[in-house]
């Protein structure tokens, strides 16, 4: 495991995580020491903590609560990587909600956190003029406000089912840029739609073309944050068949259109100050 710490105050520290575990290493167990939000941007891996079984993919949050053991398991890929936001308490008091929600171990691929993950990251890699202090707070806003309105996912599936339903979220992410549809992605993970569609929502906690979708929306939010080309380019690289439809999907996740997404990247703060408004950065 590769650490390398890209900010550190006394209520927030922000890591960079890249674990190079390979499939078949022995797991063993590790501790939280704080409250966590991490945002895996790359790989898969289990999580288990307190009796529950998670797996991770591209846009999913591992959520930590200090003192919480939990084991990580790499048994589909390696090289799986992730950013970190870890808080102090107060950092948690002034964002309020439920104190059981840091204990919801695993967030499935969210686009209303995703694209809040991919800013964070091109915050952390110089990409956008957004602090990553101002992220953590605004992710950690967003996860409560989205976390206290979801209900507890079911039991995990059995461990061949979870290795396909992983594989075919591996393949739906590298071919996001192509079309794809439920009898395609059914097809390639050698299962009738229907038993895909229920096999992949129940272990990965979003459908096949929600999942595809998000994956979209990422590789958007990053573009739209680093890279000069025009929103259309961008909707159309990404996999978006219409524009229209990309601005409508990006509008609803982000809450702000794609050029003022790409505002809020280059330093625009008031984008997004209704959401930071009420909490101090220390």
């Amino acid at each position: 495991m590769t650490v390398t710490t890209l900010l550190k105050r006394d209520s927030l520290v922000v890591f960079d995580y890249r674990c190079s575990a390979q499939p078949g290493d022995a797991p063993f167990a590790e501790l939280h020491d704080r409250f966590s939000l991490s945002y895996v941007r790359k790989g898969s891996f289990g999580y288990q903590s307190r009796g529950r079984f998670s797996e991770l993919i591209a846009g999913s949050i591992l959520v930590g609560h200090p003192g919480d053991e939990y084991v990580c398991t790499h048994d589909h890929v390696h090289g799986d990587e992730c950013l970190s936001f870890q808080f102090a308490p107060d950092w948690i008091e002034a964002v309020g909600g439920a104190p059981q929600l840091w204990r919801t171990g695993a967030v499935p691929p969210l686009a209303e956190l995703m694209v809040l993950g991919e800013l964070g990251q091109a915050a952390a890699s110089g990409g956008s003029d957004i602090g990553l202090d101002e992220m953590g707070m605004l992710l950690a806003a967003r996860f409560v406000a989205t976390a206290s309105g979801r209900k507890r996912k079911a039991p995990p599936a059995r461990a061949a089912d979870r290795r396909r339903a992983v594989a075919a979220a591996l393949w739906i992410e590298a071919h996001a840029g192509d079309p794809i549809d439920l009898e395609s992605a059914a097809a390639e993970a050698g299962l009738s739609p229907f038993h895909f569609l229920r096999l992949f929502a129940r272990v990965l906690g979003v459908t096949p073309h929600q999942y595809l979708v998000r994956s979209r929306l990422r590789r958007a939010a990053r573009l739209l944050a680093e890279v000069p080309r025009s929103v259309t380019d961008i909707a159309y690289d990404v996999g978006f068949g219409d524009l229209s439809n990309f601005v409508r999907s990006f509008h609803r996740a982000a809450g702000v259109s794609p050029s003022g997404f790409r505002r809020a990247a280059k330093g625009d703060r008031k984008i997004f100050q209704d959401r930071l408004a009420g909490f101090s950065i220390r």
